[in-house]
């Protein structure tokens, strides 16, 4: 006999709602107040981000530099904050083999994320990308994992090449993510696309699955109108909004030491509000 599939959660569905048609917006927090206070602005989905995760743990940002263990406590952290859904960036998945990847992807799934993504960097300098059959088989290993749930989280399968720096980057690019859309990938990323006919021609190359786009600094050319109009589905941000956090922690910091005022501070959210948006979490 059989056994009943779970009840698909509240969060997946809806994150698979926003990979349907149209383009949304997923902003990446990296601790709960930021997660909280995302979702007070209005935003429909969040996304975890490696590097700020690290960064706030004074580590770099490498697939290797963060331990598995702190990934899955961050991505539960970012869950429990707001019941909106949330992709987990799971780097590479935390394993070299499939079978341990396979077990990760797990976990990551119980944790309670609408969805995650599998890169195909190795975090190796003197290779620094899976081969390309390897990397279609992790995604197909990941694929079968969220499969083996009963849990239908949203898969991103996302190709490094413009990030690692590789001299053929879009033709890497775009083999690797028509690939993982074959393997089972609903959602494809190759972050550091340079431009909008780029962009374009990648949408193009996998459709209908969707394609993430990730805007890391301003861009009169990348807005969000215009990558709406390319065909993009949804929009992260990244490391950005952790990093811009630090631009003004950096800014303050260095204007009380080398200015010997507190001139620098003027720029700092309203305490009260806040306070009173924190506040309201707990009644």
């Amino acid at each position: 006999m059989s056994q009943a599939k779970p009840p698909i959660p509240a969060a997946v569905e809806a994150f698979r709602r926003l990979h349907e048609s149209g383009c949304f917006l997923l902003p990446n927090p990296w601790d709960r107040g930021t997660a909280i206070y995302l979702r007070h602005l209005g935003y429909p989905a969040l996304a975890t981000t490696s590097a700020g995760l690290a960064f706030s743990k004074g580590l770099p940002d490498s697939v290797t530099a963060i331990p598995l263990k702190t990934a899955l406590d961050h991505a539960g952290e970012i869950v429990r904050a707001t019941p909106l859904p949330v992709n987990a960036d799971f780097q590479s998945g935390y394993s070299d083999d499939l079978e341990g990847l396979a077990g990760n992807v797990e976990a990551c799934v119980r944790t309670g994320v609408a969805g995650l993504s599998i890169e195909d960097a190795t975090g190796r300098p003197e290779r620094p990308l899976y081969g390309s059959d390897v990397a279609v088989e992790r995604v197909r290993a990941a694929r079968t994992a969220i499969d083996t749930t009963g849990i239908p989280v949203v898969l991103t399968a996302r190709c490094e090449a413009w990030l690692v720096g590789h001299p053929d980057a879009k033709k890497v690019v775009l083999e690797r993510l028509v690939a993982f859309a074959e393997a089972g990938a609903d959602c494809l990323y190759a972050p550091g696309a340079p431009d909008a006919k780029t962009i374009a021609t990648i949408v193009d190359a996998v459709a209908p699955k969707p394609v993430n786009v990730v805007m890391a600094a301003p861009n009169p050319d990348l807005t969000v109108p215009i990558l709406t109009d390319l065909g993009v589905r949804r929009i992260s941000v990244g490391s950005a909004l952790a990093r811009a956090a630090w631009g003004g922690f950096t800014r303050a910091a260095r204007g009380i030491l080398e200015t010997g005022t507190f001139d620098s501070l003027a720029d700092a959210a309203p305490f009260a509000e806040l306070n009173a948006i924190f506040g309201a979490e707990q009644k």
